[in-house]
């Protein structure tokens, strides 16, 4: 099983390409929120604790991301591969990542990078949160907080990555098709 990561600050469209690039590549497609919601939505123990952060805009702590994270490896075992959408998201959760999936054998292919500016994100931010259901779209203040803990974690982490993991960063403005054209000639 092929490992590839997608990642870039929330409203780059990385749900929308991991959509694309699941035709494209007959991969799983792994999403941390939605996996996150569904553990919530079933009120697991691991749920109730993501829950208490998620609903902040806070990031869910790294050991619990990695227990969810070995679970969704093992489970997906038999797949040609899977992208990861929205994980690692700190540079804890990058070494997490690489020591489980060297311990179980797999290999990280590579690390798709979705850049767009802030004053973008939040015009994505405000048009998704027009037609989304999720109560924590709603909340403009939710939308400055994700984008904040982004450029204090998540693009951190990014750059770390670079020093292990083949990272390519794309330009993330333009049309969806665009977007996509640019990743796919990478690929």
């Amino acid at each position: 099983m092929e490992i590839l990561i997608i990642t870039g600050p929330p409203y780059s469209g990385k749900g929308t390409q991991c959509d694309v690039l699941k035709k494209l590549l007959n991969f799983e497609h792994i999403s941390t929120g939605d996996k996150c919601r569904q553990e919530k939505q079933n009120e697991t123990e691991i749920g109730k604790i993501m829950c208490e952060y998620e609903e902040k805009g806070d990031l869910v702590p790294d050991a619990i991301m990695k227990d969810l994270f070995s679970k969704i490896l093992d489970d997906n075992k038999s797949k040609a591969g899977i992208i990861l959408d929205g994980y690692p998201r700190t540079k804890p959760q990058v070494d997490d990542l690489i020591a489980l999936v060297n311990s179980k054998n797999l290999k990280i292919g590579k690390v798709i990078n979705i850049d767009v500016p802030k004053s973008e994100l939040l015009i994505r931010a405000k048009k998704r949160a027009e037609t989304s259901n999720r109560k924590d779209d709603k909340d403009p203040q939710i939308h400055i907080k994700r984008i904040e803990v982004f450029e204090e974690s998540t693009r951190p982490a990014i750059e770390y990555m670079k020093s292990k993991i083949t990272v390519l960063t794309f330009d993330g403005l333009g049309t969806i098709n665009e977007i996509t054209e640019r990743i796919k000639d990478s690929l």
